[in-house]
């Protein structure tokens, strides 16, 4: 058994997979790290490996104390990967897009990809039926355009994401609502239309935290998949411990 250990810039996600399959998932705090992993090596006696990816900061400490419990692989751009990187920057690419790109190549093999992943910022990345990551985008999340709105202006407040009733806001409220997600519906739908016209056989692939928010909102055709991270993560384990 595997354990996946996901550090964001907000929360911390453990998972436990067996034999590809996810078993358990939690989404937990920094501070609450050891505690949770104690309690699962408990409940999951048989996981013997285990991966780190982190945007976030999981303080040397813990690590140096997951890695007496298991084999730890800490995932940078050194580690194999089972794709080649068109990445002109290779060492800037994040950890999280990796583990992205990885999980396509295991479920969507031989496909042109595009995986837009909507979390703090929304990430796109792309890679081709060649098995060639090209790049993509990054652009800011929900909420980050929420605060912004807050941060940088005198007098408009912080909101909660909520779905706007119309494209007409009729208050200061329902004009934000329609602003920040309309115009993330609008960017994504039209990047997704940018690929198609490229690439006719695109499949495109929606996860992070606001996946579910957006997914129903889109008119573009895309694969849900609050996990794909997780399973990617997985997928990269597994690559390196079969060499």
């Amino acid at each position: 058994m595997n354990l996946i250990i996901d550090v964001g810039n907000s929360y911390v996600k453990l998972a436990v997979f067996k034999l590809g399959a996810l078993k358990y998932k939690e989404t937990i705090t920094l501070d609450s790290v050891m505690k949770s992993i104690n309690l699962l090596k408990g409940k999951y006696p048989s996981i013997k490996k285990a991966i780190i990816s982190s945007v976030g900061k999981l303080n040397n400490e813990d690590v140096k104390r997951i890695s007496e419990d298991f084999y730890v692989m800490i995932l940078d751009s050194n580690v194999k990967l089972p794709f080649k990187n068109f990445y002109t920057t290779p060492n800037t690419l994040g950890v999280d897009r990796i583990a992205l790109v990885c999980a396509s190549v295991e479920q969507f093999s031989n496909n042109n990809v595009l995986i837009i992943d909507a979390g703090t910022c929304i990430t796109y990345d792309f890679i081709t039926m060649a098995n060639e990551y090209m790049g993509g985008a990054i652009s800011p999340g929900l909420r980050m355009r929420y605060k912004s709105l807050n941060n940088l202006t005198a007098n408009l407040p912080l909101l909660e994401s909520e779905i706007p009733k119309s494209i007409i806001g009729d208050s200061t409220k329902a004009s934000i609502h329609s602003g920040v997600v309309h115009g993330i519906l609008k960017e994504i739908d039209g990047v997704i239309e940018e690929y198609n016209r490229k690439y006719s056989d695109l499949t495109v692939i929606l996860t992070g935290g606001d996946a579910n928010f957006l997914s129903k909102q889109l008119k573009s055709s895309i694969f849900a998949n609050s996990n794909f991270l997780l399973e990617g993560l997985n997928y990269i384990l597994q690559f390196n411990s079969n060499e």
